[in-house]
């Protein structure tokens, strides 16, 4: 049988046609072996990429996974993870710091995608042993290092265009927010900002430098004034002290709060008497925004954010 060099297929079906040599039957069989050889190869292609079945631990990878159009990959995701109603199918599994490497290995993954955070290390162990590909990624804090994890994940499910695009939308936005800092620069001094994490049945801690609100408030072109990094916790008298222009708040519990900011009020009335209480400047951070450090909806919260810093020093 005529043995095709290795050209692409309109380079060979081209080559055949232009062979007088071969008789019409011939030539017209080897065409379709060729499309029939293309076409298997196109299955198959298509059908490695649909046997990808990817667990994403981490609210700030899952984002990226979504916004790659890769969401028809995902198998399991962790218990901080957000993901739209038509992937119900979609596992749910456990803590990203506490994930169970049963609970992962009965959804027979290819690969394990997460932030730094993911762990115990015993359960990466096992999944690396049982031939999952684990990817622990650090957690951004620089639109640099959050464009390389866009790459990186666009690499590992194939979704290279898809990461081009996504890059150039992620700089368009910082863009934006750059745009709207020197707004606030030119209406006067950065807002004094303070953030809250509440929870039941715990005092009231503040997120100090370093912490996922201090990344957002950053963005947004506000001072942080807690002075400290990570989270403490901090009286009343102690915020009082500080005299914040604005409060925001994020509130982790299981019943969703009507009017969050009445309820801090009512809860440490001490706060009604600085700048942000007596003029009513409280409001709340999606927790999905501080999760897994400077991810796509921390963006969109330092957006919301610097457009309502504006307003504000508008009014003043």
């Amino acid at each position: 049988m005529f043995k095709l060099p290795q050209l692409s297929q309109t380079q060979q079906l081209s080559v055949l046609s232009s062979n007088k040599s071969l008789p019409t039957n011939m030539m017209r069989m080897t065409a379709l072996l060729v499309s029939i050889v293309f076409g298997q190869a196109a299955i198959f292609s298509q059908a490695a990429i649909a046997e990808n079945r990817v667990v994403s631990a981490g609210a700030g990878i899952t984002e990226l996974v979504l916004a790659l159009d890769a969401g028809n990959e995902l198998v399991g995701v962790d218990s901080t993870s957000h993901i739209p109603a038509a992937l119900d199918s979609v596992a749910k599994l456990g803590y990203h710091r506490m994930l169970s490497a049963e609970g992962i290995l009965a959804l027979s993954p290819s690969l394990l995608i997460g932030s730094d955070a993911m762990g115990p290390n015993s359960t990466l162990e096992v999944l690396s042993s049982a031939n999952v590909k684990v990817v622990s990624l650090p957690s951004a804090e620089t639109e640099a290092e959050l464009l390389s994890h866009v790459d990186q994940i666009g690499e590992l499910l194939s979704r290279k265009a898809q990461a081009v695009e996504l890059k150039e939308e992620i700089v368009l936005s910082f863009s934006r927010l750059n745009a709207k800092q020197q707004q606030i620069a030119q209406l006067g001094e950065a807002p004094k900002v303070l953030f809250l994490l509440l929870q039941p049945d715990r005092p009231a801690r503040v997120g100090g430098n370093g912490t996922a609100a201090d990344i957002i408030i950053n963005l947004a072109g506000g001072q942080n004034i807690a002075g400290f990094d990570g989270y403490k916790s901090v009286s009343q008298e102690g915020i009082l002290a500080l005299q914040p222009d604005v409060i925001l708040i994020s509130n982790r519990s299981d019943t969703e709060s009507i009017d969050p900011a009445n309820e801090l009020l009512q809860a440490m009335p001490l706060l009604k008497h600085t700048p942000a209480g007596e003029h009513n400047q409280v409001s709340s951070l999606p927790s999905q925004a501080l999760l897994g450090g400077l991810g796509l909806s921390a963006i969109v919260a330092a957006d919301k954010l610097v457009s309502d810093f504006i307003m504000m020093k508008k009014r003043s």
